[in-house]
């Protein structure tokens, strides 16, 4: 209800700064359109060789903020352009440091002006520095939880930022009972609220509109407090005594052509400045924004709708990156195209399903029929991700490989094991060939492994029924003791037709016939493919594709690589089989959800709350209780890196043989460095996949 309402006024203000009939909002000024300068004025203009150097505060969306690049935004910068303008001054915006600047500083670092003071008897009257007319006014509004009872004379706890300190001394003579407490963000204030560590806090009405925005926020409230406007003018810095800087005169003298500006600026303008800064400057809600504003909604329908907030974030990206030429344009508009219809199709088909689980809830086989497409299509949606993620990576030559030994024979067996069952239910035949003189490589095997199932999975999806799919590897030497790895995928399928030979690694490349109906993909999988084998300096060629079938080469060079296969195995030798698992995750639902998950797969697992909890777990259970530890890596208390090296370093038997499994959304190379320098045995990305998880899990017995 409070949402609503917070909506319903932001559009009702926006109307009334439209049709310019409110009181205490936009600026009341005169309406003369040029300012009149005294001939002393016109000449200190003129002075001005270099731009004006104006410290603003770099918190307050969307008034006064830094964006992502570190320039200055919000509405200030709209009237502040303006009475450039006007005047013809020029001004560099510097951000001013966080929590209270003082009037050392400033002339220090050589600030002649600063934006966003308040207007005030305690800023009018402060030593050094001179206060313009108020270039833009609104209402400073107190924040509470929504069952909190505002009273005026109770004993309250007031939260405000260390930017806000002037309304310190006007909130002790207002209300003398309240305990005013510091905090170094605006964040920190209203999450200060939030948890009821502060019974209120004060700020700016556009900045509160702006942050309660933000999910987390769904059960404060917003209480007008008469007699709390919050003005904003600019203020010169100035030097008295035997201290360096301008002239008390000289700025004078700039706060008037300052003050003659201001009041040129209509009403009208100031208002579509303050809807400018409004509407382009949203709060942008995050992945933990979006998490938490569903946390209650159908686990299929939040993971699809995550998706789709990801897929829009790397869209926006992938668009600025294409906007550069025409030619680029026409790509940047074909991949939105294309993606959108990707994401639309499995969408519609998502929400119909749940329309149909929503009318069908007491029907046994159909829900278990519903979930089971549904969980097709939401595996789709993962895929797609994953390949958006992989190629804005690869256009940015932002993607790392993780170079580690790799027992070949065991990739391979793998990759076997993966494939082998969509090969049986489509009833193909699987052959598997190998040479290998070097059975332990260097080289990054999830990305080996990706390129050999993209291909396993193209040949299966493109030949027919009673068909045979092969994968053959074989090594040689070159120069500097390098192994040359070929692996060659070839399938008895229809081939594809020349045309489309010419553009298969291309993004979006795609080629339907009467085989291949109706299977979807991306048309990135060959794109990906191939710039990875590039990666590895190799390559990954289309040898043949004809009547009779298709071939792929994909080569790559690495070294060769001492096994790590026996340690693996004296490890595996004090490990008791069917382990019992000891899952570390701060999210509750989360822990709910897989501790549930493996239960129902026969496994025993307890929750920790936090990596600390884990440890301490861990410490006081009997050797061998847990054969395995899933580890969230961000966690209150203590991380799971810290975590991980608290349990290897316990003096027991099996605080080093207990396997370890990294279990988290944090999948970038460096990330799964570190995990495996603390001790970790494996890497596990959320949104966890558990079949893949039980897969591993069985391993370990």
């Amino acid at each position: 209800m409070r949402r609503c309402l917070l909506y319903l006024h932001s559009v009702l203000f926006i109307f009334i700064l439209l049709f310019n009939t409110a009181a205490n909002t936009g600026i009341a000024y005169g309406m003369q359109n040029t300012p009149s300068f005294t001939d002393e004025e016109k000449a200190l203009i003129a002075s001005f060789s270099e731009p004006i150097k104006v410290g603003y505060v770099k918190d307050r969306v969307p008034v006064s903020f830094s964006d992502e690049n570190g320039e200055f935004k919000g509405i200030s910068l709209y009237i502040f352009d303006h009475i450039s303008n006007i005047t013809g001054l020029k001004f560099d915006y510097v951000p001013l440091p966080e929590g209270e600047v003082t009037y050392d500083y400033l002339l220090s670092e050589g600030f002649d002006l600063v934006t966003s003071v308040e207007y005030n008897k305690e800023n009018q009257n402060a030593r050094g520095i001179l206060t313009s007319h108020p270039y833009l006014s609104s209402r400073k509004v107190v924040v509470a939880k929504n069952d909190m009872e505002f009273r005026y004379d109770a004993d309250l706890s007031i939260a405000i930022s260390k930017g806000s300190q002037t309304i310190r001394k006007v909130l002790g003579q207002a209300y003398p009972n309240f305990d005013i407490e510091d905090y170094d963000s605006i964040e920190d204030c209203l999450n200060a609220v939030n948890t009821g560590k502060s019974d209120l806090m004060i700020q700016n009405q556009y900045v509160v509109e702006y942050w309660f925005s933000k999910p987390k926020y769904d059960k404060l409230k917003v209480i007008p407090v008469p007699g709390l406007d919050d003005q904003l003018c600019f203020s010169a810095v100035v030097a008295f005594g035997d201290m360096k800087g301008p002239s008390p005169e000289r700025g004078q003298m700039l706060i008037n052509i300052l003050d003659k500006a201001i009041d040129c600026i209509s009403e009208d303008e100031v208002s579509t400045y303050i809807i400018q800064g409004i509407m382009e400057n949203p709060y942008k809600l995050t992945l933990a924004d979006f998490l938490y504003r569903y946390r209650f909604a159908a686990i299929t329908l939040a993971v699809s709708l995550v998706i789709i907030i990801i897929l829009a974030g790397l869209l926006i990206r992938q668009r600025v990156n294409y906007a550069k030429s025409k030619a680029e344009t026409k790509a940047k508009d074909d991949f939105l195209s294309t993606m959108s219809h990707e994401i639309r199709t499995p969408l519609n088909g998502l929400v119909g399903l749940n329309n149909l689980m929503a009318q069908t809830l007491d029907d046994k086989s159909q829900m278990e029929k519903y979930l089971r497409q549904s969980t097709v299509t939401t595996n789709y949606l993962l895929s797609l991700v994953n390949d958006i993620l992989d190629t804005s990576k690869l256009q940015s030559d932002s993607l790392e490989l993780v170079m580690r030994p790799v027992e070949l024979e065991l990739m391979l067996s793998s990759t076997e094991s993966i494939i082998q069952s969509d090969m049986a239910d489509k009833g193909l035949r699987l052959d598997i060939d190998y040479d290998i003189k070097y059975p332990c490589i260097l080289g990054d095997e999830v990305r080996i492994q990706q390129i050999l199932l993209n291909l396993l999975d193209n040949a299966c999806k493109f030949t027919p029924e009673g068909g045979s799919v092969s994968l053959s590897l074989k090594q040689d030497i070159k120069e500097n003791n390098k192994v040359i790895n070929s692996f060659t995928v070839s399938d008895t399928g229809r081939g594809m037709s020349e045309e489309f030979q010419k553009h298969i690694f291309d993004v979006f490349s795609r080629e339907l016939n009467t085989v291949s109906k109706g299977n979807q993909g991306t048309g990135l999988g060959l794109y990906i493919c191939r710039s990875l084998a590039l990666l590895m300096n190799g390559d990954l060629k289309l040898e043949k594709s004809d009547e009779n079938g298709s071939t792929f080469i994909f080569t790559f060079v690495s070294e060769a690589a001492i096994s790590a296969n026996d340690t693996a195995k004296n490890a595996s030798a004090e490990k008791k089989s069917h382990p019992n698992i000891l899952v570390a995750e701060d999210n509750e639902l989360n822990g709910e959800i897989i501790i549930e998950l493996l239960r129902n797969k026969g496994f025993k697992a307890d929750l920790a709350e936090n990596g600390k909890k884990a440890y301490e777990i861990f410490k006081e259970s009997a050797p061998y209780t847990y054969g395995v530890i899933l580890m969230d890596l961000l966690m209150p208390e203590m991380d799971g890196f810290k975590a991980s090296k608290a349990i290897r370093s316990l003096d027991r038997p099996d605080a080093k043989t207990v396997h370890i499994f990294a279990c988290t959304a944090n999948s970038s190379p460096q990330d799964k460095e570190r995990a495996f320098e603390c001790g970790m045995n494996s890497f596990i990305t959320k949104p966890v996949n558990i079949v893949e998880l039980i897969k591993k899990l069985d391993e370990q017995e």
